[in-house]
Formats: structure tokens, C-alpha cells, sequence
């Protein structure tokens, strides 16, 4: 719900009286600009002449100056910029003599980076540089920035995932101080702290990640206790031992408050140090964790429930491919164990859809690389049982700290605590879904939130594997709302959960560190309300949109990088969005999206966009072109430095003909469409 702003009319637009306000820039392709202010907020419309000296992601003070009486809009003047999101860009050196200029490499519209002769050292025109942003005086005038390194042909690779890191406002790399704190931890485990837990050591512990994880932050344990009762144990790594609040560790760990996942690298939350020596729960060495420990029937049913730190020792390190053998053959190291624990991960799993969860199917893509670090490949990664095993009881495991924590009050006020939670559907987006279901055969009960859920998985169970699966699957996903970290507990929709945490991954993830904390407190008896808890929520929620968009931004430019090798090639694909000015497709087997621009038809017919349908019709010959249709298309142009690739529409044999067909143009493809609204799929 956004907030209840009082306006006057004045005129012919509306003026606001308002106080100056701080957000961040979001600017679109087209040069104009968002800030974004809060959740409650409406986002403020910046025009391109009042942007100042503002760049994307930078957070800036907005005056707000007036009301659109067209658009119904908070249009505004950035006034001030607070903090820049990023000092380092890639660009290619215009040399004139005396001076040079930098046009930089990025979706965004960016200004020319004015290079005096003394920091051009002398580099040939034409080259690709990396820059470091000096200052910017006045809008009259170029920001200025000085060269830090010429790019050569195989480092352009490593500079292009930097540069996508840098953009969404990450750090690479740990400064001096941090690398200090980090190296000065104990290897060896104090006796006098492993006397304060519980010992695991005796207990069959394993982990189960995938082929090339090093940061092994999560671990089970087994123990029969009779025919029919189980003890199994989630053991977190104790990130909170080692990282205190008040250390620059802490400091840099909030800051960025989460691991990024690039295709070829991670950028971590913590230096190695901690998340791959420390932390990592490897085989065969003592670790101290923080543990969920149930106890429990084949049918998944709880009957007791511990928390507390403890200190472990796994003794095998499976892969998901391992353990998915194990699964489908019966065989293999512990198989008892592991088709138990499959057993009641599944018997939990279908228990949480018939309890509301929504079951939303997710595609990942996988590139496989070659030495350096070009995608040779492409594969796309499946949900399997032995990758449910494992999310089922961390599931568990953050729900239960979550209702722990939930019934403390402290002065009969609950105690702040980062939920992470999952709002209903948007009511609008959900009426406006209602009719596409209808065309398919859907009807959707919207008595309650449940039987909402109900009406989703209904669907979703219906469509699998049919032509219309794709087209309802994102829009059905457009209803929602996102998940985010808040103290405001209102449950977590898409789980079924009334209460909701992260506490499984505080390697790489912040939030998971504050539970920690704030269990531990809990647990002996000292919790203390942190008046800055929302904010802090507000802040871990914000890192996470922007690693995110670092990773798609990293996904999208390797698979530009792949189809640059298939120029001319045909695929298949799937149409998975539709405007005004051409459609969007997603090959099936590579997941690489391309635009086919109404241009490249202008042969055939003038096509119209019917909005409420997610179509293209032709007005004279009726051909249409919907979102969830099945198509055949040519590569024509694949950009790096754009990070776009554009298709050709291939007709089926003996269909439309293609005689005095004009060469394709490439369509830039915005993120905002021409009234401004973000363009979602």
C-alpha cells in the first residue's frame, strides 16, 4: 500500500509540498530516471534534464516538483548525491591530443568520462580501459576519472564480471583490515568452547552440495532412536562465533550482506579465510555450528525440538549426484540413511503443498566453461529428490527458529527479529491474471488465501509439459509479491509458513547471521529489542534485488557470449513477452532470450499489441504472435557491450512467404516500457 500523500491542485499540474527525500537511482535505457524511496513509497519520475550529476544506482535527495496531471506520477529534481553505487567502469578511450574522453560500457545511459593527458599515460585511441570516477562538478560539464589499466583481449572476460559487481554496488575483494581480522581467527577449536556445546562428533553427520561447492555451510546428522523415531540434526555453520558485531569483519559482512553468484566466481560475503576454511563444514574436521535438532516419525511428524550450539564432524561429503544415485539405485555409502531422510523429505513435501505451499518450478542454467572462461555449453539444472532431500529439512529448520522466537515479548512487544516473509498476490495483478487462466480452462477460487494456492497448484499440476505451461507459469508468478526481511511478521505466502526465517546459510547470507544472534540470545535468556532491526532489514533486502541483478546481468552476458558463436544458426523457442514494438524469445534448450522487433515483419503485415492478451495480431492477415507460443528463430546479432541479442522469426515450411524480406535491424529492449512501467516476465 503506498503511502497517503496530500497534493493541492494548481493549474494545469499538481504541485507537492514536500520535504526533500532519499532514495536510490534507478535510471532506464531510454535516460530517464526512478528514485526509489521505500517499499510504501511511490517511486519518484526523474526527467533526463533533472538528473544533475546523479549516475545509476547512486543514492541521491530528490525534490519533489510536482504531480503529473497525465500520468497521475511524483516527478521530481535530484538535488544532492549522497553516495556514489559505483567508482569503477569499462568504456573504450576516444584519444584527442591533450585529452580523451571514455564512452562507457554499460545498459544504462552514461555520460562520456573526460580523461586529462597526464591520466591518459599515453594509451593508444581506442582501447579498452577500466576508469576509476573522480568527481563531477556540474551537469554543464563531463564527470572526470583517470585510467587504471588497459583491458587486453583475454582479461576482458574477468573485467566484464567486475564491472557487472561493481555496477550493482559490490566490492571486490577485502580491504586490509578485514584481511587482518579474518587471518588472525583460530584454526584449532578451544576446549573451553567445546565444553559449552553439545558434542555431535559421535553422531553420523554428512553434507550434500553441488560438485563444486567449497563453502559448505549446511549438515545433517543421524540417529535411530527406535522402530519408529528418528533424531535428525541441521547444523549451521557458526558464522556469529567468529564474525562479533562491533569488527571490521562484521562491518564489511553487513555491507555487502550477501554472496554473489556469478557464472564463473563467487563473490563472497566473507574473506575465504572464514567461508571456505573456517566455516566450511568439511569431512573429517571439528567445526562449531548452531543446530536445529528434531526428533521424528517417517511421516515428517515433530515430536521434540532442540536449539543450541554445537560442535560436530561430518564424516562424508556427498554431491547431489552422488546421493541422487543412491536414491534411484539403493545402493551406495550410508543408503539406509539416505533413503530415510529421502523418505521423510518427500512425505514433508507433499504434506506443505496440501497445506498451501505453492509449487512455482524454477529453471537455473548452468555454463559450462572452458579454461577461460568462455561458455562452451549450456545446461540447464533440474530440481531432483536429492536436491529436495536437503531443502525440505532446512525449510524445517528456518521455520522452527522462526516460531521460537516468535513467542518472545518483551515488554509484551514481540521481539524484533528479520522474518523473511511472503505477502498474498497483488489483488490487482491477480484479477488482471484471472481471464488469460480463464482462456486455458482455469477457474481460480479466491474465497481465500488458500484456496488461491489451491487454485495455483491445481494449474500448475494441469499444465506441465503443455505449450501454455511457460505463458501461465510467469504470469502466475507476476501476482505475487516479493520475498523480503522485515521485523513485520506477516507469514510467508508461497510456503505455507505463518512463521519464517533464514538461518541455514550464514555464509552467504547476512540475515542468517542476525538470527543467529538473536536466537542465541533467545536461548540464554538476554534478548535485548534492536531498534535498528528493520532498517538493517531494509538494507539486507536491498543487497539482495542487486545481487540478483548481478547474477541475471552475469547469466545474460555469457549467454550472449555463447550465441555470438551461433550467429546465423536456428533454434527453438518459446515467445516470453510481448510490446508494442516486437516480442521477446527464450530458446528452450539454452534459456538465451533474444527480441524479434516488429521491424523484421514489416514485410508481412502491420502488427497490433493487444496488452490484456500478451499479443501481437497482424491487421491484415490476422497472424498473431502470444506469449507461450512455440517458434523458430534465427541468431542475427549477439552484443556484448549492449548485453542484447536480437532474432529473426523463421516462418514454418510453406507458411507466410518471405520474398523482399528487409535485413533485420537489432531492437534495443528496454526495462521500462513508453508509460514507464517496468517490463516483468
Amino acid at each position: 500500500m503506498k503511502k497517503n500523500i496530500n497534493k493541492r491542485p494548481t493549474g494545469k499540474n499538481h504541485t507537492v509540498a514536500m520535504k526533500p527525500l532519499t532514495g536510490v537511482l534507478d535510471m532506464t535505457r531510454s535516460g530517464v530516471g526512478y528514485v526509489i524511496i521505500s517499499e510504501e513509497q511511490e517511486d519518484i519520475f526523474i526527467n533526463r534534464n533533472d538528473l544533475g550529476t546523479a549516475l545509476d544506482g547512486d543514492t541521491v535527495v530528490v525534490k519533489v516538483t510536482r504531480k503529473s496531471s497525465v500520468s497521475g506520477k511524483l516527478e521530481g529534481r535530484i538535488i544532492d548525491v549522497l553516495k556514489r553505487n559505483q567508482t569503477d567502469f569499462m568504456g573504450v578511450l576516444n584519444a584527442s591530443e591533450g585529452f580523451g574522453f571514455v564512452n562507457i560500457i554499460s545498459e544504462k545511459p552514461l555520460p562520456d568520462f573526460y580523461v586529462s593527458a597526464i591520466r591518459m599515460k599515453n594509451i593508444p585511441d581506442g582501447s579498452r580501459v577500466l576508469v576509476k570516477f573522480l568527481k563531477w562538478d556540474s551537469p554543464d560539464k563531463k564527470p572526470e576519472a583517470e585510467i587504471i589499466k588497459v583491458i587486453q583481449p583475454e582479461d576482458e572476460n574477468n573485467f566484464a564480471m567486475q564491472n557487472i559487481l561493481t555496477e550493482n554496488g559490490f566490492t571486490i575483494g577485502f580491504d586490509d583490515a578485514v584481511k587482518k581480522e579474518s587471518e588472525a581467527l583460530p584454526d584449532t577449536l578451544p576446549q573451553q568452547e567445546i565444553n559449552r556445546r553439545k558434542d555431535f562428533r559421535d553422531v553420523l553427520t554428512f553434507t550434500v552440495d553441488p560438485l563444486d561447492a567449497k563453502d559448505f555451510d549446511d549438515a545433517i546428522s543421524f540417529k535411530k532412536i527406535d522402530e519408529h523415531w528418528f533424531e535428525i540434526g541441521v547444523h549451521i555453520a557458526d558464522v556469529s562465533y567468529y564474525v562479533r558485531p562491533g569488527t571490521a569483519l562484521d562491518d564489511e559482512a553487513y555491507k555487502r550482506a550477501t554472496s554473489v553468484y556469478l557464472p564463473d566466481r563467487v563473490n563472497p560475503m566473507l574473506p575465504e579465510h572464514i567461508s571456505n576454511v573456517l566455516c566450511s563444514l568439511r569431512p573429517d574436521e571439528d567445526k562449531f555450528t548452531f543446530s536445529a535438532v528434531f526428533t521424528m516419525n517417517k511421516n515428517g511428524a515433530i515430536r521434540d525440538t532442540w536449539f543450541g550450539r554445537t560442535v560436530i564432524r561430518s564424516n562424508r561429503r556427498f554431491t547431489y549426484e552422488e546421493a541422487q544415485d543412491i536414491i534411484d539405485g539403493g545402493a551406495g555409502d550410508h543408503s539406509d540413511v539416505i533413503l530415510t531422510i529421502h523418505e521423510i523429505a518427500q512425505n514433508i513435501r507433499r504434506q506443505r503443498f496440501e497445506k498451501g505451499a505453492i509449487n512455482f518450478s524454477s529453471t537455473e542454467v548452468r555454463f559450462v566453461l572452458d579454461d577461460k572462461g568462455k561458455p562452451i555449453g549450456i545446461v540447464v539444472k533440474e530440481s531432483k529428490p536429492s536436491h529436495q532431500l536437503i531443502e525440505e529439512f532446512m525449510l524445517i529448520a528456518n521455520k522452527a527458529v522462526a516460531e521460537q522466537v516468535s513467542k518472545v515479548k518483551i515488554k509484551g512487544q514481540p521481539l524484533p527479529f528479520p522474518y523473511r516473509v511472503h505477502d498474498k498476490p497483488d489483488e490487482e495483478k491477480l484479477q488482471a491474471f484471472l481471464p488469460i487462466a480463464m482462456k486455458f480452462g482455469f477457474k481460480f477460487d479466491l474465497n481465500t488465501p488458500k484456496t488461491i494456492a489451491e487454485s495455483f497448484n491445481n494449474m500448475l499440476q494441469q499444465i506441465q509439459g503443455k505449450p501454455e505451461m511457460h505463458v501461465l507459469e510467469q504470469l502466475g508468478v507476476r501476482t505475487m509479491a516479493k520475498a523480503v526481511y522485515t521485523t513485520e511478521n506477516v507469514g510467508h505466502y508461497g510456503l505455507g509458513f505463518e512463521n519464517y526465517c533464514h538461518f541455514t546459510s550464514p555464509i552467504r547470507r547476512y540475515p542468517d547471521v542476525m538470527v543467529h544472534r538473536v536466537l542465541d540470545a533467545v536461548l540464554n535468556n538476554s534478548a535485548k529489542p534492536d531498534k535498528e532491526m528493520e532498517e538493517k532489514c531494509i538494507h539486507c533486502s536491498e543487497r539482495e534485488r542487486a545481487a540478483m541483478d548481478a547474477e541475471r546481468d552475469g547469466d545474460k552476458y555469457k549467454q550472449i557470449e555463447y550465441m555470438r558463436e551461433h550467429l546465423g544458426e536456428d533454434f527453438d523457442g518459446v515467445i516470453s513477452g510481448v510490446s508494442s514494438f516486437g516480442f521477446w524469445v527464450e530458446t528452450i534448450n539454452e534459456k538465451c532470450e533474444g527480441m524479434v522487433s516488429l521491424m523484421s515483419l514489416s514485410y508481412m503485415d502491420t502488427f497490433e499489441h493487444i496488452e490484456g492478451e500478451f499479443m501481437l495480431r497482424g491487421i491484415r492477415t490476422g497472424k498473431t504472435f502470444r506469449m507461450g507460443d512455440r517458434i523458430r528463430i534465427k541468431v542475427i546479432a549477439a552484443d556484448l557491450d549492449k548485453r542484447q541479442m536480437d532474432y529473426e522469426w523463421i516462418p514454418k515450411p510453406g507458411g507466410e512467404p518471405q520474398k523482399d524480406k528487409p535485413t533485420s535491424k537489432p531492437a534495443k529492449k528496454p526495462k521500462r516500457n513508453a508509460v514507464g512501467q517496468k517490463k516483468e516476465k
